[in-house]
């Protein structure tokens, strides 16, 4: 990808993934749970979001690598047990992060079907990665493999015995720390953000419209 190009891109996905956490804490404080709020963790300065490796050095390496620009920003903290509405509050925590990529990706691409001739080619390149690569991180989160979003909402969704069953492997991937985390989340990446990525750009195009 051209500098011209990523640079911008980049710099979107990485408010991006922050915005992504926000809406995590702003959902879970709204259910009952000021954790994040005691935390600091409601706010737009990137500082108290960043993770080092999921915000930065991942990013790069494969911007570098013309990989897929995918990361993560510091979990928003939350308390499950003070959450109203049980494990459906649980559930709606998780979507809550997807979900703002997913408008965020509407809204890029709306911009690109509804305002093309205004904009300059650069400009709709750049509005065009943004919206995919937002599809990418909803569409990766929602995948239901802990610790990721997807595994949160699937527990909800499972009668209890199954639901308390997914609760142990969730249990042993957290076990794992905060390395084997990372390991558990790079294999992830290697085997299914190709075939994801498919889908997410040939949906990308139906919301622009090409």
């Amino acid at each position: 990808m051209d500098p011209v190009v990523l640079i911008p891109v980049f710099t979107i996905v990485i408010f991006s993934i922050i915005l992504h956490e926000i809406a995590h804490g702003y959902m879970a404080d709204m259910l009952g749970d000021p954790t994040a709020r005691y935390a600091g963790r409601l706010t737009l300065n990137p500082l108290p979001h960043i993770d080092l490796f999921g915000s930065i050095i991942l990013p790069g390496l494969m911007a570098l690598t013309s990989g897929p620009l995918i990361g993560w920003a510091k979990p928003v903290p939350y308390n499950p047990f003070n959450i109203r509405t049980g494990k459906w509050g649980e559930a709606l925590v998780g979507f809550a992060g997807p979900g703002v990529n997913i408008l965020l990706a509407i809204f890029f691409g709306l911009m690109v079907r509804f305002f093309a001739p205004e904009l300059s080619s650069l400009t709709i390149t750049i509005l065009y990665y943004a919206g995919a690569y937002n599809l990418l991180l909803a569409f990766l989160n929602l995948i239901p493999i802990p610790p990721l979003d997807g595994s949160k909402i699937l527990k909800a969704i499972l009668p209890y015995p199954l639901a308390r069953s997914y609760a142990n492997l969730e249990s042993i991937t957290y076990a794992l720390g905060p390395f084997g985390l990372i390991g558990v989340l790079l294999l992830f990446i290697y085997v299914f953000s190709g075939p994801v990525s498919k889908l997410v750009f040939s949906v990308f195009s139906f919301i622009v419209g090409a």
